[in-house]
């Protein structure tokens, strides 16, 4: 259980507190309830639901966490990564800088994916952003119209509808009641950053609404490294009786940036803001492999159009909740030539259903709880071949088909004063379908001179290979979970359960046989008749684990702790290979691996006016035994994460922080362990000063040593000591901004 001080919200990314200002009418907690309050002015209130959906997150025997907006420190670059850096167990990885594709993994899930695509599950208010084969666009996250951000790690996210091993991350949108009047921020600084921010909430007797939006736009660190996003969004709420309300919400996301990509490490120390221009030819060969950004501007551009709605009625103990969503998704995305350019359309249909019976109203889990939920949907999948950074001819197109069912059911039975027993069982079924549509009998390749890599060559074809598949997969995934209470402010807990999680399309369809000068299905440039594959189909099974875990999460006077461990016997874990290029090599199933960490988050009110809070997470992710990479380390997991906030209030009304993030151990490139990216440390600092009731401004300097390192890297099977790989984070920047309340 955590801590919040409104005056230090350094520490409050434990649990909700009861002091928090916010009802989070779209949890997706077992056993919540949609409610409307009276409109309150100077909106501050406490709220039952709050202190309800605590003691709800609180009693879950499994890792979980709750990061409120109000916990999340100012600042002038609002990303994923900012929002959840302090939150045990959650490891974002930044790729580019700002709103793009940073790597975003919960133990190990999804790990290896460039981009990561899979492996978690992403809800807003309780209802996927995934699409229905699993796969998400990471950018469309918008912690900025997120009232808080609910975490669930591992089996807990089952409860939610999730077939990932990994866990869920629900983002809850503020409601009118909670947020009436308006709320404006302005904020800019280093490499060209420019962000506003607006809301404006209203409301009667029985129903209220609440309408934002955010535009962010950014030049970036680097050379090529534009990025921009427009979210808008609203959420109207209607109460039909005591006992039945309904809250319908509808979003609109526009996400654009380039891919700045990797470079070589001495390129990297040398000029971290610079881009790479693909490998060297020299007489003795090819050095500094890697994608030519200069030629191929790889970029993503991506819109997202979400509407649903989700009604609650309470029966005395029974609490149905139904709910239902639809997506639109259209997405480009320009990949270096190796890959080519992928475009996406289409929607997906999300049907949820959800009952909880719940006996005893002081209980703050109900006593049986069952979730049923239905995604389908389908898209037009296009590929083209990508010359010079412009779309060329199509090589591939594709109708791609996809459903899940996911079924849970579970019991949380007290069996003495102190102790809860949480059987449960859920169920899934996932079918994936892919009609390839390309009829004609050869696919055109394209390809550059390797020495003069502006040269275009002779234009290729290689025979024509149907892409059709049909899977389908079904998996159980039992849990057992018991916890023990001492006292209301403590858990400790205990549990073992399954998972299971299928491949998307992603993983089931993917180009093979570029290279940094060429298209797919050219693996030798200067050879354009060479007859090869341009896409792999591989036949995967769905990835399944076993895991225990234990934990132990409090609160005791002005300090709090969250502490859980975890070890995951993992069959068939998903792994999407490249090889020392970069280039796709298609993903393939690991025989067995092991995943084993530890997740710590303390927090404390060190003095009167000073507070401090501190993540760990240690993780120690391993082949085992496999044929060829014996018991290595998976590539991409720092096997050792901190991050680390000191807050001093001056006054009531200014604070200063500092913060650092500290990777203190260096971490694999690639899974035969060869390459790693080196330590590193970066250390930030933050003020924010209340000018009155209205207005507050803030300032922040990151990475104030100006630190060079890697944020991320690359993931491949076997690299070279002078691959490109490594993606330089930030360099030191100054930002600075205005909030206003009316």
């Amino acid at each position: 259980m955590g801590i919040i001080w409104k005056s230090a919200p350094v520490v409050t990314t434990l649990l909700l507190s009861t002091t928090s200002q916010w009802a989070l009418a779209q949890s997706a907690a077992p056993g919540t309830v949609l409610e409307l309050e009276p409109i309150v002015v100077e909106a501050t209130r406490t709220g039952e639901d709050s202190a309800a959906l605590q003691q709800r997150l609180n009693a879950i025997a499994g890792g979980v966490a709750l990061v409120p907006r109000d916990a999340i420190a100012p600042t002038g670059n609002p990303t994923v990564a900012h929002a959840l850096e302090s939150v045990p167990g959650v490891i974002v990885q930044s790729f580019f800088g700002g709103n793009d594709q940073p790597r975003i993994q919960i133990r190990g899930s999804g790990l290896q994916q460039n981009p990561v695509e899979r492996g978690i599950l992403v809800l807003q208010d309780g209802l996927p952003l995934n699409r229905a084969d699993g796969s998400y666009i990471v950018g469309f996250a918008d912690p900025q119209q997120a009232d808080a951000i609910e975490v669930f790690r591992g089996y807990t996210a089952n409860r939610l509808g999730a077939t990932v091993l990994g866990g869920a991350l629900n983002f809850i949108s503020p409601k009118g009641s909670d947020a009436p009047g308006a709320r404006l921020s302005v904020s800019g600084g280093s490499f060209g950053q420019a962000n506003v921010a607006g809301q404006a909430g209203f409301g009667g007797e029985a129903y209220d609404g609440l309408l934002q939006a955010d535009f962010t736009t950014r030049d970036g660190f680097r050379d090529y490294n534009g990025s921009r996003r427009l979210s808008v969004g609203g959420n109207v709420g209607f109460a039909w009786s005591d006992t039945v309300t309904t809250r319908v919400f509808a979003g609109y996301r526009d996400l654009a940036f380039d891919v700045a990509g990797p470079l070589p490490w001495d390129a990297l120390k040398a000029r971290p803001s610079q881009n790479w221009g693909g490998p060297v030819v020299t007489p003795s060969g090819a050095i500094y492999p890697g994608p030519n950004v200069h030629r191929d501007r790889p970029r993503r551009e991506a819109t997202q159009f979400l509407i649903g709605s989700r009604t609650t009625a309470t029966f005395g103990a029974h609490i149905l909740d139904g709910a239902f969503g639809y997506t639109y998704t259209d997405d480009m995305f320009r990949f270096p030539i190796s890959s080519g350019v992928r475009t996406t359309k289409g929607g997906d249909f999300t049907l949820l259903g959800r009952y909880a019976y719940k006996p005893d109203a002081d209980s703050p889990l109900p006593l049986f709880e069952a979730t049923a939920q239905y995604t389908v949907g389908s898209a037009e999948r296009g590929n083209y071949l990508n010359i010079g950074g412009q779309q060329g001819q199509p090589f591939g197109r594709s109708d791609l088909d996809a459903s899940t069912l996911s079924l849970f059911a579970g019991l949380n039975i007290p069996l003495w004063e102190k102790f809860t027993f949480s059987p449960a069982i859920s169920y899934a079924h996932a079918t994936r379908e892919n009609k390839d549509r390309w009829a004609l009998p050869t696919r055109p390749t394209t390809a550059f001179n390797p020495a003069r890599p502006s040269i275009l060559l002779p234009n290729g074809a290689v025979p024509t290979q149907n892409t059709s598949y049909d899977r389908s997969y079904d998996g159980w995934s039992p849990s057992l979970g018991v916890t023990w209470r001492p006292d209301e402010n403590q858990t400790v807990f205990a549990a073992v359960s399954r998972s299971f999680e299928p491949p998307t399309h992603d993983d089931l369809l993917a180009t093979v046989n570029g290279t940094p000068n060429s298209s797919p299905g050219r693996p030798n440039p200067a050879n354009p008749r060479l007859a090869a594959a341009a896409f792999a189909t591989p036949d995967l099974d769905a990835q399944t684990a076993t895991t225990v875990e234990a934990g132990w999460r409090g609160r005791y006077g002005d300090f709090s702790w969250d502490a859980v461990t975890y070890y995951s016997w993992v069959r068939d874990e998903l792994l999407s290979l490249r090889d020392a290029t970069g280039a796709s090599l298609g993903a393939v199933n690991a025989d067995r691996t092991t995943h084993f960490g530890v997740e710590l988050g303390l927090g404390a009110k060190l003095w009167e006016r000073w507070s401090g809070r501190i993540a760990y997470t240690y993780q120690d992710f391993r082949f085992d035994g496999d044929p060829v990479r014996g018991d290595n380390r998976l590539a991409g997991a720092p096997r050792h994460f901190v991050t680390a906030a000191l807050q001093f209030q001056a006054t009531d009304k200014w604070s200063l922080q500092g913060a650092v993030r500290w990777s203190p151990e260096k971490a694999p490139v690639d899974n035969m362990n060869t390459l790693y990216a080196d330590a590193w440390a970066v250390v930030d600092v933050r003020t924010e000063y209340r000018i009155n009731d209205t207005f507050t401004v803030f300032g922040e300097i990151t990475n104030i040593f100006d630190e060079t390192y890697a944020s991320s890297t690359l993931i491949v099977d076997q690299a070279t000591a002078d691959q490109a790989a490594f993606l330089p984070g930030d360099g030191r920047g100054f930002f600075a901004g205005v909030k206003a309340t009316f």
